[in-house]
């Protein structure tokens, strides 16, 4: 997850931000600015094997808000990031509803349709 106010800072270190402050106090850190919009991200990366094959990438992005945390604390920043067009957060949204926009699942999407592509041209 990144914040646009921590001029992108957070990124892989959320881990450790959440450790050491908790959702409430990385909501706390942007009191400061006006600008709370974040974007969650994950990237997958595939190589088909061969020395010369390049390495592809397929990633998902989620824009949203970091807000006051609300929901349960199950799994990391899900708490306090609020995707756009919810008013719930991914810690409130029901786990189906998560997952359909969740930054992981739409990296999953766009590898899959790699690979459904690769299978269409085998079988015609």
């Amino acid at each position: 997850m990144v914040t646009s106010s921590l001029f992108y800072s957070t990124g892989p270190y959320i881990k450790w931000f959440l450790d050491k402050l908790g959702p409430e106090g990385l909501y706390r850190m942007l009191t400061g600015w006006e600008d709370k919009s974040a974007y969650a991200i994950c990237t997958f990366a595939y190589s088909p094997g061969g020395e010369n094959d390049e390495v592809l990438f397929f990633q998902g992005r989620t824009e949203g808000h970091i807000v006051s945390p609300r929901g349960t604390r199950e799994f990391g920043w899900d708490c306090c990031f609020q995707p756009l067009g919810y008013e719930k957060t991914y810690a409130e949204l029901p786990k189906e509803e998560k997952n359909k926009i969740s930054h992981r699942s739409l990296a999953l999407q766009e590898l899959k349709k790699h690979f459904l592509s690769k299978e269409e041209k085998f079988s015609s």
